[in-house]
């Protein structure tokens, strides 16, 4: 018996970023927003600012799934904002620091099986 393999589109494969303000006034308010991206780094999200993560996912179910679980962790009083890339879209992201651009991203050495 030979395996099956499924093909997977870059239409298909989908780019989860989350944004988020959170509170940080108050000691409590500082140490809920630090759970809230060390959860973010434990479910496997990628910081690319400060207040911006991504995470790589095999399908729009399973983006729409992560989803819901950032959005159950999220700290009273906090913003987060959920956005969908496909994969095809997220190669086209332009990045500038400083005086230096880069315009095809490299993909994260993750992996997620499926």
């Amino acid at each position: 018996m030979g395996q099956r393999f499924t093909v997977v589109s870059a239409y298909q494969i989908m780019w989860v970023w989350a944004l988020f303000d959170l509170p940080v006034t108050t000691p409590l308010e500082r140490k809920r927003a630090t759970r809230f991206r060390k959860d973010l780094l434990d479910m496997g999200f990628e910081m690319v600012q400060f207040s911006v993560y991504t995470r790589f996912s095999a399908s729009k179910r399973r983006a729409e799934a992560l989803a819901k679980r950032v959005g159950a962790l999220v700290p009273p009083d906090g913003k987060v904002d959920i956005l969908f890339f496909t994969d095809k879209q997220y190669e086209l992201i332009q990045s500038y620091r400083g005086q230096s651009s880069r315009s095809n991203r490299s993909k994260p050495a993750q992996l997620e099986l499926f």
